[in-house]
């Protein structure tokens, strides 16, 4: 069997030869321009539908890359926008956040100008063991804040409870609507003393119980409440609430109702301690003699 010999040709004489061949085409064409016209004609009927086909692909070729472009460039802009979108709600939460927390310390100066003779300070709540209004919470001031047991919160307009525990950075606070609690009051107008009963389910409506008012105590609906000087706890002259439904017992001797706190329990997230406790060990040893 005879080994096929493998010719290579060099491609600069490849290309040579395309150049002459070019050369000579343009030159036939000048030289016999009216012989070539019936060719050229044939040809350029057959290539023209040719050149419009790729013409028009070259066309739909731009246009789907414009659109393409347009579409990356139209994403791009679109994920910009949500970034400044973003960034604007998270602005603007922090702004509210800001303006809240305003709101809340405007409240607290006020409360605190209303009762200047007090000394006080400024704790946040940081848990609460209710699931809408707080019955005990926690807040994060303790022992080393100056906080002792039995200090009275303050938040809103007025009285919120006392202070039942204390560590060294937090202190546990049980509101005036537990159902432990229990708050000698008087009517600011009348001087007539009554009892502040807690009061879970009433405390889901917004109201309190009120009881032990004299039954010939001339007393209204919408009367201030505030704690009474008797109280063995509670410093005296703290707003407590409104009373409302003020009605007498059925013996006559005796008159209850409702009080609308002065604080909203569902919204405790500051509070005003007063750093003072109320001293009535002494009261409390004269009375038992």
């Amino acid at each position: 069997m005879r080994k096929r010999t493998k010719v290579t040709i060099d491609p600069k004489y490849i290309l040579i030869v395309i150049v002459v061949i070019c050369v000579a085409l343009i030159f036939v064409s000048f030289k016999f321009e009216d012989k070539m016209a019936p060719l050229r004609s044939v040809v350029g009927n057959a290539v023209t539908p040719m050149q419009r086909g790729i013409n028009s692909i070259g066309a739909k070729i731009s246009e789907v890359m414009e659109y393409v472009t347009s579409l990356e460039k139209l994403v791009k802009e679109n994920n910009e926008l949500k970034e400044e979108i973003d960034s604007l709600s998270a602005e603007n939460k922090l702004l509210q956040q800001d303006k809240y927390e305003l709101e809340n310390f405007r409240k607290l100066y006020s409360l605190d100008e209303q009762y200047a003779g007090y000394p006080k300070v400024t704790a946040r709540v940081v848990s609460s063991d209710g699931d809408n209004w707080a019955n005990s919470f926690i807040i994060d001031k303790g022992s080393d804040d100056g906080l002792a047991v039995n200090m009275n919160v303050m938040a809103g307009d007025g009285l919120v409870g006392i202070i039942t525990k204390v560590n060294k950075s937090y202190s546990k606070v049980r509101s005036i609507i537990d159902d432990a609690s229990s708050v000698a009051g008087t009517f600011l107008k009348t001087s007539d003393s009554c009892f502040v009963s807690g009061n879970l389910q009433l405390a889901n409506q917004g109201i309190i119980e009120i009881t032990d008012i004299d039954g010939t105590a001339d007393i209204k609906d919408g009367y201030a409440v505030v704690t009474s000087q008797i109280s063995n706890k509670y410093l005296p002259g703290i707003l407590i609430g409104y009373a409302k439904d003020l009605k007498k017992d059925s013996t006559n001797i005796t008159q209850r109702g409702y009080l609308t706190p002065a604080a909203d329990f569902s919204k405790l997230n500051m509070v005003l301690v007063i750093t003072q406790v109320k001293d009535s060990e002494d009261l409390e040893e004269m009375l038992d003699k």
